[in-house]
């Protein structure tokens, strides 16, 4: 993507300031708000045991009690249930699918914890949210999508996530409750690492679930699609760790990418995260939820805005939700193998050809970073972030087990998660632009 068309592209976003405290702007569309978590493994938990046992607040759940697919919605066995995990029946085997998909800790309890605390926090309000939970491990768009490959268990996630709303539309309308969905939540991508089209075909599933889902609330509003990256499959420049961060920049008003989860524990396989990691990727969808849908601002991820070339000098401009910006250092520092790029601080520089430049140095400049290298990469160089795998696929082990491509740029957010605890800057994406 070049600098001119995603400059344009983030025209009018704006970081977000001040939570409101007094409740003005903390009116939430329905008495409970529904969420769709769709994705694979990493949305179902996977490598993971439920530690979230506990629903501090009022949120919710759809039993399906033992029934099997094909679940029937009006079934009278159904029943919303507090929000704890697992959030549904564990998978007997893989592959599986709904309703005995889950596998473990969910970013779902931890979403719903974060959004209940902050509005609490901002207006002293409840807010109640109803999760859904359909991923299916291992598969790829080709299962998850609308009219989906059927291949033995796999292929009802889609469908699921219908069977799912009309249940929950009816108990609400029985509990004398409104309901609406307010977010679909994708975890997913790994399976669609080398996938070039990934991209139209996540708005796509948007465009299909923004049709199909109003028709059986009645809602007007619009669904938000919260997306992240993932940073473990697919080897260099991975697609669709690509087009998770640029479907946001390309359709801001209908999609945001939460931002990278190479932040989080990962379990030893440097795949999937731990229960903890989990967690903390749902606190980090509560706080943007909270941000964009119920505080109605423009909340984007630490991105890239530009960025312009002068010789040996690069200076990447970017979007930051909370100045200043920072370096990680408690982050092992990437490509620490490649003398090209180990002074990158995650920062990756190619020449149009493809050849590596050596990156001399890295600073951080108000809300850019401006990046030195040995030699003038000319015209048409690639600017990357996180998207290369360290040499011999090494992981991060500092200061805990990660993945294989990481960075360390981050903001000054001061947000702590309800359930974790811990502190949650925001991380930047990992993108790939090409320098005039």
């Amino acid at each position: 993507m070049s600098s001119a068309i995603l400059c344009a592209a983030l025209a009018g976003c704006s970081s977000p300031g001040a939570k409101s405290k007094s409740g003005a702007a903390l009116k939430p569309a329905w008495d409970w708000t529904g969420i769709i978590g769709t994705g694979q493994s990493l949305s179902i938990g996977a490598r993971s045991k439920g530690i979230s046992t506990n629903q501090p607040y009022g949120n919710l759940k759809l039993s399906t009690d033992h029934l099997p697919w094909p679940v029937d919605p009006d079934n009278t066995n159904l029943a919303l249930v507090p929000l704890t995990e697992p959030i549904g029946r564990l998978a007997p085997n893989f592959p599986s699918s709904w309703p005995e998909n889950i596998t473990g800790e969910t970013p779902h309890s931890a979403m719903a914890n974060e959004i209940t605390s902050l509005v609490r926090a901002n207006g002293g309000r409840d807010f109640i949210s109803v999760h859904s939970a359909v991923g299916e491990d291992g598969q790829g768009m080709n299962f998850i999508k609308k009219n989906p490959t059927q291949r033995g268990l796999n292929g009802h996630s889609y469908e699921a996530a219908m069977t799912e709303t009309k249940a929950i539309t009816r108990l609400a309308k029985a509990a004398g409750k409104t309901y609406g969905v307010g977010a679909i939540i994708v975890t997913h991508g790994e399976s669609d690492a080398g996938n070039r089209n990934y991209e139209s075909e996540l708005y796509q599933l948007w465009q299909d679930y923004n049709t199909d889902l109003p028709a059986i609330t009645s809602q007007t509003r619009k669904i938000l699609m919260i997306v992240s990256q993932q940073h473990s499959s697919g080897g260099d420049r991975a697609p669709s760790t690509l087009a998770e961060w640029k479907i946001g920049v390309d359709h801001p008003a209908d999609v945001v990418c939460s931002g990278p989860k190479y932040q989080y524990p990962y379990f030893s396989d440097g795949v999937h995260l731990t229960a903890l990691g989990y967690q903390e990727l749902g606190e980090k969808y509560g706080q943007i939820y909270f941000e964009r849908a119920i505080l109605g601002k423009d909340w984007q991820p630490l991105q890239p805005t530009g960025l312009e070339r002068n010789g040996k000098t690069i200076t990447v401009h970017f979007h930051v939700p909370v100045l200043p910006l920072a370096w990680e250092t408690s982050f092992q520092t990437p490509h620490q193998s490649d003398d090209a790029w180990k002074q990158g601080r995650g920062f990756e520089i190619s020449t149009s050809a493809g050849a590596k430049v050596t990156i001399a140095s890295v600073k951080i400049s108000g809300d850019s970073v401006i990046i030195t290298c040995a030699a003038d990469p000319g015209p048409g160089a690639r600017v990357g972030y996180a998207t290369m795998a360290e040499g011999g696929r090494v992981k991060m082990l500092t200061p805990y087990a990660g993945t294989s491509r990481w960075g360390q740029l981050r903001d000054s957010d001061p947000f702590e998660g309800a359930n974790s605890k811990l502190p949650q800057p925001n991380y930047c994406v990992a993108f790939e632009l090409t320098a005039p």
